[in-house]
């Protein structure tokens, strides 16, 4: 099977080496589609139109998505697929632009470096062709969940927006503490803002674009900054109803490191 990915950045190249297929590379960066291709042992093919795939996987920006659906269509012979991270838009338009053909949205669950991992995975119109793409995304130790791309959609504005947004939050507000004074939750935190501010920038701002969320967190952090005492209190009630599953946090020994009031309004040891 020949396999054409327009979108040579990470996430094309580890589809292109996690398939069993010969795979071409079309980039509008020239070398980062050679570079691709000399990874995975595949070549290179123009942008702009040639010969007719196979396949044709979209591994472009969510962003350009549909755009480059539209674009590329016409070049696929059995199947289009997307590996871009969201669903509704990109089935949609490659439904408009190609209805006969198998059409099949992934969205790997991990950053490529990861993997393998949890692909998500919507088959609006499947086929042997897509068959044995996620056949051998299987084979590599892949697990494949099987949703609608309506409800993949939702998960990321909690997953992805309302997630990055609270850490991106915390990595702006936080200030440096003296070494000694770290907390396990600190810690934490402090790993997950690394982490994401080592990441691109341009992805996260696409994520934000796309999916709704940031605004629930900032909701959530104004509340917090303007309740007075029994508010926060209650605040804290329902996150942790939301959380563990409606028990009284206030019943709960702390076990994370921070510390709890005593009745005599000391600090717990």
């Amino acid at each position: 099977m020949d396999v054409l990915i327009v979108g040579a950045g990470s996430m094309g190249t580890w589809f292109g080496d996690a398939i069993d297929a010969r795979v071409s590379f079309a980039d509008v960066d020239g070398d980062a589609a050679a570079a691709a291709a000399e990874r995975v042992d595949g070549s290179v093919a123009d942008l702009e139109g040639g010969r007719t795939y196979d396949v044709v996987c979209l591994a472009v920006p969510m962003a350009h998505v549909t755009g480059a659906i539209a674009e590329q269509a016409d070049r696929a012979e059995r199947a289009i697929v997307d590996v871009s991270g969201v669903m509704e838009p990109a089935l949609e338009a490659m439904e408009r632009h190609a209805p006969d053909l198998e059409r099949v949205s992934l969205h790997p669950l991990f950053a490529p470096e990861r993997a393998p991992g949890s692909i998500a995975v919507v088959r609006d119109r499947s086929g042997p062709a897509t068959d044995d793409l996620l056949a051998s995304l299987a084979a590599r130790g892949n697990e494949l969940l099987e949703t609608t791309a309506a409800d993949h959609d939702e998960a990321m504005e909690t997953v992805q927006a309302a997630t990055h947004a609270a850490v991106l939050s915390f990595a702006l507000a936080a200030e440096s503490v003296p070494d000694g004074f770290e907390t396990p939750i600190y810690e934490e935190l402090r790993r997950l803002a690394r982490q994401v501010t080592a990441g691109t920038p341009r992805v996260y701002a696409d994520i934000q674009a796309t999916f709704d969320g940031a605004d629930a967190v900032a909701d959530a952090a104004a509340d917090i900054a303007a309740a007075d005492s029994e508010e926060l209190e209650a605040l804290y009630r329902e996150a942790a109803a939301n959380w563990h599953g409606g028990s009284d946090a206030d019943e709960r020994d702390a076990d994370d490191g921070e510390t709890d009031r005593d009745e005599s309004g000391g600090d717990a040891a």
